[in-house]
């Protein structure tokens, strides 16, 4: 099996995050599909694009837990470790992080909707814009991107005069908030929770943002673009994806028994109908 460089992780006797680039099993064909497809296919016009198209926040108007239960059958087509609803892994990321970190009740909810944005494919996008590790568009991909840089054969901005180069179309220690990243669910959870005025914290808005940059927070790729809050809040990233990853062969919740609790956490700092 070929593994790819430091993509693999170990807790509880299980193994996570395999990306075997020759495997023929549905599903690491599957995930490899994804993959090839999003580096070939993300580039600095497109992303600019999906800006436009989902910024607008004009799809629909619901609230957390009604846009939560729109994801009970959804399936994530870029993940090798889960094969069940992503409502299911919401429920579990959540607690487990509510295990860990009793104290931190904003970092709960965080747990509970930092998967949301797949809602966008639940509306129609293709999965390769939605799902899967992030990473900066407009400079060159890491090494540590999940297939290497092989998998960005043909995206015309690996050529690039400047989107091709180590900098790209940045500054050194501009800070993660000023890239460009690569379109997702993660980007647009964090602008959909923004425009609505949430009351969370800066380490959860940071954490739902970044939780899936893992050439950064995982490899220490991209440091050039590290400022100060970056470092400070990289600690914030790791609480919820330690929880996300590590939760994923959980036993099954009951949902109903955790809305009551989740739903007090939403009004607190997520009320109402959200525009999405």
């Amino acid at each position: 099996m070929k593994i790819e460089k430091n993509v693999s992780y170990e807790a509880d006797g299980k193994t996570y995050r395999i990306y075997d680039v020759t495997a023929e099993d549905p599903i690491q064909t599957r995930v490899r599909n994804h993959y090839f497809t999003q580096h070939q296919s993300q580039t600095v016009g497109f992303v600019q694009e999906m800006h436009k198209k989902w910024l607008k926040f004009d799809h629909a108007k619901m609230p957390i837990l009604g846009c939560l239960d729109m994801l009970a059958t959804f399936l994530d087509e870029s993940d090798p470790d889960v094969d069940e609803a992503n409502l299911i892994h919401a429920y579990q990321t959540a607690e487990k992080i509510r295990e860990n970190h009793p104290d931190k009740p904003w970092m709960h909810l965080a747990g509970l909707i930092h998967d949301l944005g797949k809602i966008m494919s639940v509306w129609g996008e293709h999965q390769w814009a939605v799902t899967g590790d992030t990473y900066p568009v407009g400079c060159a991909p890491a090494e540590s991107i999940v297939y290497g840089k092989a998998s960005f054969q043909g995206n015309p901005d690996i050529d690039h005069i400047v989107y091709g180069t180590p900098m790209g179309m940045y500054e050194e220690k501009c800070g993660l908030e000023k890239l460009m990243m690569t379109w997702s669910h993660d980007e647009y959870m964090y602008q959909v929770l923004v425009n609505h005025g949430t009351t969370l914290p800066d380490e959860a808005l940071y954490a739902i943002r970044f939780h899936s940059f893992y050439p950064y927070h995982s490899h220490n790729d991209y440091l050039q673009f590290q400022n100060e809050r970056d470092i400070e809040m990289k600690s914030a990233i790791m609480m919820l994806n330690e929880c996300d990853l590590y939760s994923k062969n959980d036993e099954t919740p009951d949902i109903d028994a955790l809305k009551p609790y989740y739903q007090s956490l939403i009004d607190k700092y997520v009320p109402g109908n959200v525009n999405w």
